[in-house]
């Protein structure tokens, strides 16, 4: 199917809802995933320099 039989408005909610999607299912986790994990790298290198907590 050609681009010019496909309405504009129809092109631009189309592209609307992959970017949402794209957004939602795979940039956000992406982040969380990668802040998570630098958390997780800081706190074991902090105790690795400094020992566990407590001691």
């Amino acid at each position: 199917m050609s681009d010019e039989l496909i309405p504009a408005e129809y092109r631009t909610k189309k592209a609307e809802l992959v970017a949402s999607l794209f957004l939602t299912f795979v940039v956000i986790p992406a982040i969380t995933v990668g802040g998570i994990s630098a958390y997780g790298f800081m706190v074991w290198f902090l105790q690795l320099l400094n020992g566990p907590p407590g001691s």
